[in-house]
């Protein structure tokens, strides 16, 4: 099996150059190689590789940004996966392409499933929007992936931030009104790379399994929550900081305004992707302090 994987660099495409490469010929590339903002440019890639499987990997993600880069983040996160979703159709090659609970507006009471009608409250989430719809229309076989609150112990994510603050303030104040599961890059990544090897052992459910998954930890937090176990992990680990996790203090939505507004409620039902390969998603503690542990020994 050859697999082209695009966007090596970013959280989730370092944990996939690791992940899949027991499946098969792993093909890595970066934006210098694949340039996303000239989507044309991706079609002759596509075709002198002519891969099995394409797991894309790159986004626009600055959400906030975003406000004012609508048209490039669109450009990104949608005009260039319709490229590889049309290049994937005409091999006949499987598109894996990454989502994100951004899309729904949050303000449903229970989790949000797959049948849920999105409806994003930002430019970010309207440009994911926009990749998913693509992906669908063009008809090619595809697995669309959701995932929430994505942290890594490489690149810039809120982990690596809440342990810069913590080891710089005397004085921390983190969101605590809006809800989701954290879920880490190396659950995504794996949790990939298990659903590529049931498709491979399982023809019959390579030709039914199109359609667009969720796939978060288990579990829900706040920000806050969230920010008060990573320092937890941290200090338990030897690390020194300025704060305590007991010296998070909260903060509502409405007194942390951001250019870009956030859903009150990123929380997605998963059973589809559970049932459907087989898989369990762990509660989404079990990560927090592997990858606090990793963060802190590459400093």
């Amino acid at each position: 099996m050859k697999i082209l994987l695009f966007g090596k660099n970013g959280q989730v495409g370092w944990e996939l150059s690791r992940s899949l490469q027991p499946l098969g010929e792993v093909i890595t590339l970066d934006r210098k190689k694949a340039d996303f903002s000239n989507p044309e440019s991706l079609r002759g890639i596509v075709q002198s590789i002519k891969p099995d499987v394409i797991v894309n990997a790159v986004a626009y993600t600055a959400v906030d940004k975003a406000e004012q880069e609508e048209s490039l983040a669109t450009i990104i996160n949608g005009v260039a996966v319709g490229v590889l979703a049309e290049e994937a159709k005409s091999i006949n090659a499987l598109l894996i392409h990454y989502s994100t609970d951004y899309v729904f507006d949050g303000s449903k009471a229970t989790p949000y499933s797959e049948e849920d009608q999105p409806n994003p409250i930002n430019a970010y989430g309207r440009s994911k929007l926009v990749g998913e719809e693509i992906v669908r229309k063009t008809g090619c076989r595809h697995l669309i992936f959701r995932a929430s609150w994505v942290y890594a112990a490489h690149g810039n994510n809120f982990a690596k931030t809440m342990l810069k603050l913590a080891a710089e303030r005397d004085e921390l104040k983190v969101v605590a009104d809006q809800f989701g599961a954290p879920t880490s890059a190396e659950l995504i990544a794996d949790v990939t790379a298990l659903t590529l090897h049931r498709i491979i052992t399982n023809p019959v459910l390579s030709e039914k399994i199109s359609g667009i998954y969720h796939l978060t930890a288990s579990g829900k937090t706040s920000w806050h929550g969230f920010a008060r176990l990573i320092l937890e992990s941290s200090i338990k680990n030897g690390r020194n900081l300025q704060i305590s996790p007991e010296q998070v203090g909260e903060i509502m939505t409405v007194d942390y305004p951001l250019p870009a507004k956030r859903p009150t409620n990123s929380c997605l039902v998963t059973d589809k992707l559970q049932l459907t390969f087989g898989l369990l998603l762990p509660a989404w503690q079990q990560y927090v302090e592997r990858t606090v542990l990793e963060i802190q020994e590459n400093r």
